[in-house]
């Protein structure tokens, strides 16, 4: 039985197919619209469902509509309209919701090895609920613990990241980003009275920070943002130390857009035997979770690669000749990632030797300078460069940079970076391109960001590369 999850009328739309545990196809609306954070499904994502995954007997969609609009019309928030598929023939399948939460325990969990543990989904809010505890035990996950609006962790970030002048539910992670500039205990002791409890806050942040008092400028955004992320950090692990006494499960399963902080997901390998974070874990990547409530059994998770394909071999040699010429290599090549991260098929490549790639590469994606990139590196060679004995596949943790004047591009100011780990069997074509720059350069480390523009969705498809080549008149390896 061929199931379809689907995730609209909200930010992030998405869509994933499954067949009796194989996931067939997994993609994000806004690349197939090329609206940044689309809210509904397009028949350009449809039609690649389909082509991927074929015609699908039932719909699992994610969210339960109407007590998400009960707590809209009592409280306040948004929702969109009635969903794009309602109006093809996908609204004419047997069709069952599952709840927001519910969904990110299911995506995070059946998508993992794991048959005993903890999953904890942080996020702003679902219909209700703003932070959950599930146990996941072979294929049942239980709820065992629920705090509802308006006391949230993504809501606490996000009304920060609009107070500083970013824009909230999109650049939280610029917002990240920018604390490793700033000196928190300028603003700490006021930023902790608006969150003093993990189950508690000031007021309800839906609606943004409303008595900070004086106009946000200068080295203050940076000084708010990092006394945000200690206080954001501190309340996570209170509410994980929580987690783990509750449910006396030493491995952790964890969901939600919160698991985007990779600074802060950093701390939790000194909590647990194991983490697993799915690499699309906020709103997008519960189309799948979706799919796989309904599914109700792990899936045969094989990696995050479930988009359009581009095409023929992984150019290896054609990276490493753009390296060694340009220290550049722009990648398209393979189907297309499933998350927010790109992971060596949409990406940008680079030289991290080089002080100035940073500020060359930043500029060609048109974002602020101070923007940090991330190091892959081959995995069996990340505990000798970077402070860690864990994988890291998906880009989700920020360990501290052994070799830092070695690749000053993949370093960010308080000497971290937000690493991506890789083995032969997760992605053979990087694999051997970072095995023939390791050999060529003594580095087994690259710089690799995504295959975009700032504020524009990654490129998917062949028709964005030509674009892309139009635009900068300079050719795309693929």
């Amino acid at each position: 039985m061929k199931i379809i999850g689907i995730n609209e009328t909200t930010h992030d739309a998405a869509l994933a197919i499954i067949e009796d545990g194989n996931i067939l196809f997994a993609g994000h609306a806004e690349r197939y619209s090329k609206e940044k954070n689309d809210w509904f499904t397009n028949d350009k994502l449809i039609e690649a469902g389909f082509r991927y995954g074929g015609s699908p007997d039932k719909l699992a969609y994610y969210e339960k509509r109407w007590r998400k609009k009960i707590r809209i019309d009592r409280h306040g928030g948004f929702g969109g309209d009635a969903p794009y598929y309602k109006n093809t023939l996908l609204g004419k399948l047997p069709s069952k919701s599952y709840t927001h939460h519910y969904s990110h325990a299911c995506a995070g969990y059946y998508t993992s090895n794991m048959t005993d543990a903890v999953i904890v989904v942080l996020d702003a809010i679902g219909e209700f609920e703003t932070s959950t505890i599930w146990t996941g035990e072979g294929e049942k996950i239980k709820q065992v613990y629920s705090q509802k609006y308006p006391a949230s962790f993504g809501l606490f970030y996000s009304a920060f990241t609009q107070l500083i002048g970013l824009k909230p539910n999109e650049e939280e992670y610029i917002m990240m980003g920018m604390a490793a500039y700033g000196h928190a205990d300028h603003h700490y002791e006021k930023v902790r009275e608006y969150f003093p409890l993990f189950s508690h806050q000031k007021y309800n942040m839906h609606s943004g920070i409303l008595d900070w008092g004086k106009e946000i400028e200068g080295q203050d955004r940076f000084d708010i943002a990092a006394a945000v992320q200690q206080v954001f950090e501190e309340r996570l692990i209170e509410f994980m130390t929580m987690a783990k006494a509750l449910t006396g499960k030493d491995k952790l399963v964890f969901m939600g857009g919160v698991a985007l902080n990779s600074k802060a997901n950093t701390l939790l390998w000194g909590m647990f035997k194991d983490v697993w974070i799915m690499p699309n874990p906020g709103d997008a990547g519960s189309a799948l979770g979706a799919a796989a409530a309904m599914y109700g059994k792990h899936l045969n998770w094989q990696g995050p690669y479930l988009g359009t394909n581009i095409p023929g071999e992984y150019p290896v040699d054609k990276i490493i000749d753009a390296l060694i010429k340009d220290k550049i290599a722009p990648v398209a090549s393979g189907r297309a990632e499933y998350g927010p991260r790109a992971l060596g098929n949409r990406s940008i490549l680079a030289d991290p030797r080089d002080p100035n790639i940073k500020d060359k590469v930043n500029t060609i994606k048109k974002r602020e300078l101070f923007r940090p990139f991330a190091p892959v590196v081959l995995e069996e060679e990340a505990h000798l460069w970077f402070d860690m004995n864990y994988a890291s596949p998906y880009m989700q943790y920020t360990p501290r940079a052994l070799q830092a004047r070695m690749m000053p591009s993949v370093v960010h100011a308080d000497g971290t970076s937000r690493v991506q780990t890789v083995n032969k069997s997760q992605h053979p074509g990087l694999y051997a391109v970072l095995t023939k720059w390791h050999a060529l350069t003594g580095v087994p480390v690259l710089l690799n960001t995504s295959l975009n523009i700032k504020g524009q969705p990654m490129l998917n498809d062949q028709e964005d590369v030509v674009a892309w080549e139009e635009f900068y008149k300079k050719g795309i390896i693929s």
